[in-house]
């Protein structure tokens, strides 16, 4: 559906004669986005904000993409006019999208939009890829814990099966396709943290503006006095391939193979998939409207992360149960919330 997946892939595409989904050529190479989704001017963008999710997203160079989706985001970051959408604009989007009988869960093109960050003098681009999202979280969907009636009341079957139909369609011709962002509900997946280090770490209290960085504060909303806050981690590539290496290399000497590793393998495997010189951010996202800000400002996760991988590097069992716990905790707390009235 519009509502992003926890993890997913893409490259762009545009509708075929019939309405379905195709890939911009014959052969199945990425062409410029197609246009997808009201603009943020639209009754979508309200002020209503729309938790709570968090995100790991990949921001890559302009020489990392083909053309023609080069020149489109090139033409992209250079637009004159308003500022960029956020987070919430796109969720907005998405969920406009569910509003109609029968909603409309995936679009019919790919989203045109990304993320804009500057780095060093560089652009760099987090394309949402919202439609290639929306399949994989429909894949989620019919293979979780929603009953069946449930699901068949939200999504109606035929609608579902139409859906499948056209992402497999698309697959065939896009085989290599992957996402830039992957996103959490209600949580951020331990091993996300693993990529970073506590000096890499930006809080901006609400009111208090986009963040250190240059370019657009995805899960942060417009700077002002009501600004949303903002809890974020960015490092490059190279370093969080690095961090993610060396804490593959201690789990695997202190522990059996299991979710831990296994989830840490994945999202190495995901991380070789980009431009070296890309960047990689961990937002909180929504996630900042569903705990306190004394919550938030006291929140190291990462450190307790690392701090627990060190422990089991030096053989300290208990220290690393102890880093793990406040971590566990922590997060315990924050998932607990979607079950409160």
């Amino acid at each position: 559906m519009s509502v992003p997946s926890s993890d997913s892939p893409d490259s762009p595409d545009s509708p075929d004669a019939s309405g379905s989904s195709g890939s911009s050529d014959a052969s199945g190479s990425a062409g410029a986005p197609g246009p997808s989704g009201p603009p943020a001017s639209s009754a979508a963008a309200t002020s209503v904000l729309v938790p709570y999710a968090g995100y790991l997203r990949v921001y890559e160079p302009l020489a990392a993409f083909p053309e023609p989706e080069r020149s489109h985001w090139a033409r992209y970051v250079r637009r004159p006019g308003p500022e960029l959408p956020d987070a919430q604009d796109e969720l907005r989007r998405s969920l406009a999208a569910l509003v109609p009988v029968p909603p409309v869960p995936v679009p019919v093109q790919e989203s045109a939009e990304a993320f804009v960050t500057t780095v060093d003098g560089t652009v760099l681009v987090c394309p949402w890829r919202t439609r290639l999202r929306g399949w994989l979280a429909l894949a989620e969907l019919e293979g979780g814990t929603l009953p069946a009636p449930v699901l068949d009341a939200m999504l109606p079957p035929v609608v579902r099966v139409q859906l499948t139909a056209d992402h497999e369609r698309w697959r065939t011709r896009n085989p290599d396709a992957r996402p830039w962002i992957r996103d959490a509900a209600w949580r951020v997946p331990l091993r996300w943290f693993v990529l970073f280090a506590d000096e890499e770490r930006e809080y901006v209290p609400r009111g208090g503006g986009s963040g250190s960085g240059t370019g657009t504060a995805p899960g942060a909303g417009r700077p002002g006095s009501g600004a949303a806050p903002v809890l974020r981690y960015r490092t490059p590539m190279a370093q969080a391939r690095r961090r993610l290496a060396r804490a593959l290399k201690a789990l695997r000497e202190s522990i059996e193979e299991g979710p831990m590793t296994e989830g840490l393998v994945e999202v190495g495997r995901w991380l070789e998939e980009f431009h070296p010189r890309a960047l990689v951010e961990l937002d909180y996202g929504g996630l900042v409207h569903a705990v306190g800000a004394e919550v938030l400002a006291a929140d190291h996760s990462a450190a307790d992360v690392a701090e627990g991988i060190e422990a089991l590097r030096a053989g300290d069992g208990d220290a690393a149960m102890a880093a793990y716990e406040r971590f566990a905790e922590r997060w315990r707390a924050v998932r607990d919330l979607q079950f409160a009235n």
